[in-house]
């Protein structure tokens, strides 16, 4: 079955919609689906694409794109931009122009009309405005022919040491007369995957990954009220990684390490941590700075979710 996928990032949808890697001692099969366009207006992001795909991305902007010049395809994949949805930053602004993105995402739904269609998002886009938003997302998408489903899933139900809480909305073309299901979570929680499995050491491979002392004070001195020095435990997921991880503050809600605690000796996930984290296999590859390796993981959305969903619509695809 033939994908087309937007807002494609550096990779991690198209990764587990085809399958194919390991992670983790864990192989994850080949899926029935082939990846025959992909689009991203981020040049590092799309850089890093092209090294780790067959099919080079497109790199260009969603709103000067022809949908007619998409290749015809059966599975539509998109996480729209997030940060207008976000709960994190209080002076976002949930109405901008990059919240109205997913309008082109279902202009091209009605012009292409695929078999079916996945989109993600953060969990706040579901709460804003009191469900207003997600309200106007999920009508946008039904108005171009599609029984949607609709769930919000923790990475870490997927067997990912990470608490990541995403939600992922799933189209069925009306003619072919059902609704997608979603695959029941492979781990609960009592059996979570920790930290540990994707930490070779607590102590970093370079001191530049430790946090000053000035950044420790600082963390000392804050305000009773303030989230400080998350430090998260090997034996549980983390905490969400975000795209901002080369300025992570320990004065803020990220997810942190404590390699001592008698020194408070505080340090940051490596790029190769925060990948494995969000279930990227070794061998992936990140073009750019660290801070470029950085923003592409957190924005990414967790191959191993990815592959689980994607296996699922296409057994229902293939009995209907």
């Amino acid at each position: 079955m033939k994908v087309a996928s937007l807002f494609c990032g550096c990779g991690g949808s198209d990764l587990g919609l085809e399958g194919g890697f390991e992670y983790i001692g864990k192989k994850y099969s080949r899926l029935p689906f082939k990846v025959v366009y992909a689009l991203d207006n981020d040049v590092k992001a799309v850089a890093t694409y092209n090294i780790n795909f067959k099919l080079p991305a497109t790199l260009a902007s969603i709103k000067d794109i022809d949908p007619s010049s998409i290749p015809d395809h059966d599975v539509l994949v998109g996480g729209f931009p997030c940060q207008s949805f976000s709960t994190v930053n209080p002076n976002k602004n949930p109405f901008d122009e990059r919240a109205g993105l997913y309008k082109d995402m279902a202009k091209i739904l009605k012009i292409k009309q695929p078999k079916a269609f996945i989109a993600e998002n953060v969990k706040g886009m579901m709460t804003l405005h009191k469900g207003k938003i997600f309200e106007n997302v999920t009508k946008e998408f039904e108005k171009q022919g599609y029984k949607l489903n609709h769930l919000l899933i923790n990475a870490a139900d997927f067997g990912i040491p990470q608490k990541r809480p995403r939600v992922f909305i799933v189209g069925i073309r009306k003619d072919l007369g059902f609704q997608y299901q979603f695959p029941q979570n492979p781990v609960d929680k009592d059996n979570w995957v920790g930290l540990r499995a994707v930490i070779d050491s607590l102590v970093p491979s370079d001191p530049r990954y430790y946090f000053s002392e000035k950044a420790v004070i600082g963390m000392r001195n804050a305000k009773n009220n303030m989230k400080r020095g998350l430090a998260q435990d090997l034996e549980s997921p983390c905490l969400t990684v975000t795209s901002h991880l080369a300025k992570v503050s320990l004065n803020s809600r990220d997810p942190v390490l404590l390699v001592d605690p008698k020194k408070d000796l505080y340090r940051r996930f490596t790029p190769l941590e925060a990948a494995r984290i969000q279930s990227f296999p070794d061998d992936f590859k990140f073009v750019g700075s660290e801070a470029d390796a950085y923003r592409q993981i957190g924005n990414a959305i967790p191959p191993v979710v990815m592959w689980h969903i994607a296996k699922a619509l296409s057994k229902q695809l293939t009995n209907s």
